[in-house]
C-alpha cells in the first residue's frame, strides 16, 4: 500500500464509508468542489471514469479518464463491470464496479460525478448511495460559466443547456441539492461536508 493510501485509511479510521454521487448540470462547478475538499485534506477517492471518447489536449489515462476501446467497453458491460453507464454525444461513459467496491471496503468515501440518469441507476444498485445535485444559482448563469470555458461553439451551449433544464427539473430525486453560487465555492463546500457529516451521524 502507498503512502497516500496508508494516509487516506488513518484519516478514515472509524468512520463509515460513504458512496457520493455528484451529479448536476455541466458548468455547474462538480469538479471544483471536489478539487477545494481535496485541498481541504478530507479523506476520499474520485472515481476515474471509463469513456470511449478520445483524449483532449492536457488529459491523461488513468488519471482524469480511463480511455478505453467500443470493443473494451463492450466487454465490461458483458462482464457486468460497470455500475452504469451511458452513451453521451455518442460517446460512452462508464463507472467501474470493482473501483467502487475497493475504496468503499477499505473505509474511503467515494466520489462517482454522473449524470441524473446514472445518479438513479446507481441508486437502485446502492440504496445506501448519498446523492447530490449541485445546482447553478439560474440557468442565466449557468451559460455565462459555460460560454466563458471557450470550448463550445453555440450549437453545443444550446445542447447543454436543454440537457441542464431537463436535469434540474429532476433535482428532487436527490438527497441533497446544493447551490453554488458564483464566487462562493468556499460555501458550497461548507455546506457539502456538513451534509456528509449529518448523513453519516444519522447512518
Amino acid at each position: 500500500m502507498s503512502e497516500a493510501r496508508r494516509t487516506e485509511a488513518r484519516e478514515a479510521a472509524g468512520r463509515r464509508p460513504l458512496l457520493v454521487v455528484l451529479s448536476g448540470p455541466s458548468g455547474a462547478g462538480k469538479d471544483a468542489v471536489l478539487d477545494e475538499l481535496a485541498r481541504r485534506g478530507h479523506a476520499f477517492h474520485r472515481v476515474v471514469t471509463c469513456t470511449t471518447r478520445p483524449p483532449r489536449d492536457g488529459e491523461r489515462d488513468g488519471i482524469d479518464y480511463h480511455f478505453v476501446t467500443d470493443a473494451e467497453f463492450e466487454r465490461l458491460i458483458a462482464e457486468h463491470g460497470l455500475l452504469e453507464h451511458a452513451l453521451v454525444y455518442g460517446r460512452h461513459y462508464g463507472v467501474p464496479r470493482q473501483q467502487v467496491a475497493d475504496r468503499l471496503a477499505s473505509g474511503i468515501d467515494v466520489f462517482v460525478r454522473t449524470d441524473v440518469q446514472g445518479a438513479a441507476s446507481i441508486k437502485r444498485l446502492m440504496p445506501d448511495a448519498v446523492l447530490v445535485f449541485i445546482a447553478p444559482s439560474s440557468l442565466d448563469e449557468l451559460e455565462e460559466r459555460i460560454r466563458a470555458r471557450g470550448s463550445d461553439d453555440d450549437e453545443r451551449i444550446a445542447r447543454r443547456l436543454a440537457t441542464a433544464r431537463d436535469e434540474m427539473a429532476r433535482r428532487h430525486e436527490f438527497t441533497y441539492v446544493i447551490v453554488n453560487e458564483p464566487g462562493k465555492l468556499g460555501a458550497t463546500v461548507d455546506r457539502l461536508a456538513e451534509a456528509l457529516d449529518a448523513k453519516r451521524l444519522r447512518a
